[in-house]
């Protein structure tokens, strides 16, 4: 009974589904998309413009042992996204890298919880050192000195990168859709996509795993709304129960979409990385 009760008081809690759009900070705005066909869906589509000044990019740092390139079996500490925002003191932050390890056996049975130790999967580097090496053929999403966002499809970011994350998937390559490899059935759903100039930055949400509220997409839907974007490419990140939109607000951590750990909605998964930005106010802040 316990559970079904956090279940139900926790689904009053999400976003309503209607559609929404607010400019969140200079050079960052919003817009939540529903749809009913085929199947429900709550979009969110976050627009970062890296040439605003007070832009600034943030990748959750390594262990001082990842960092300086010693034997390290974990290269970081999990966090929720609204701890990472906090303890940064950002304006904006999604969940990133795929990584491991991960179990989820009850509300009260998960690893990892809060301050555990974790290895990211795929590229990782912060304030312009790399903690996590390429997989073989995982794309990379790597910020210059400059702020200007390019995806490396090997996953080796260029010299002078100050912040990278990493996926397994790429989506669009050169403005064109990458064949997609596997079954793609809907999921919640995280994409980060890039202009061709390095200059525009799109984060794209879908929840999912609320049958009713949002089911998710499949990674062929994430790749339809890169191109309607007009992304020059696209990454899919670690999405599932990792799914995690969290913004900035005067009374402290908001979160913007509807993520749902150990069949909870609105509870947020502490994971292994994150992306985050700092940007001046707006006017919906």
């Amino acid at each position: 009974m316990i559970p079904l009760l956090l279940y139900s008081i926790a689904q009053g809690l999400r976003p309503l589904r209607t559609p929404a759009a607010a400019r969140l900070f200079a050079g960052i705005t919003y817009e939540r998309e529903i749809a009913e066909q085929p199947w429900p869906q709550v979009i969110h589509i976050v627009t970062i413009d890296l040439d605003e000044a007070g832009v600034d990019v943030l990748v959750s740092p390594g262990t001082a042992a990842a960092v300086e390139g010693e034997p390290a079996e974990f290269e970081t500490i999990a966090l929720t996204t609204s701890d990472f925002l906090a303890q940064n003191d950002l304006d904006l932050a999604i969940n990133a890298n795929f990584f491991a390890p991960f179990s989820e056996t009850t509300p009260w049975n998960f690893y990892p919880g809060p301050g555990d130790e974790t290895r990211v999967l795929g590229t990782a580097i912060s304030n312009g050192e790399a903690y996590s090496l390429p997989e073989s053929a995982w794309p990379a999403l790597c910020f210059g000195p400059d702020n200007r966002a390019q995806i490396a499809p090997e996953g080796t970011c260029p010299d002078g990168t100050q912040q990278a994350i990493a996926s397994k998937q790429q989506l669009v390559s050169a403005g064109a859709p990458v064949p997609i490899q596997e079954k793609d059935t809907p999921y919640a759903r995280v994409m980060a996509a890039v202009n061709a100039r390095g200059d525009r930055l799109w984060l794209v949400i879908v929840d999912g795993k609320q049958p009713g509220y949002s089911v998710g997409a499949t990674l062929a839907q994430l790749t339809e709304i890169a191109l309607r974007l007009e992304a020059a490419a696209a990454i899919n990140l670690d999405g599932g129960g990792s799914t995690t939109l969290v913004i900035n607000t005067p009374t402290g951590p908001r979160t913007l979409n509807a993520p749902i750990h150990t069949k909870l909605p609105m509870r947020q998964r502490p994971v292994a990385n994150h992306l985050g930005f700092r940007a001046a106010p707006g006017p919906d802040s």
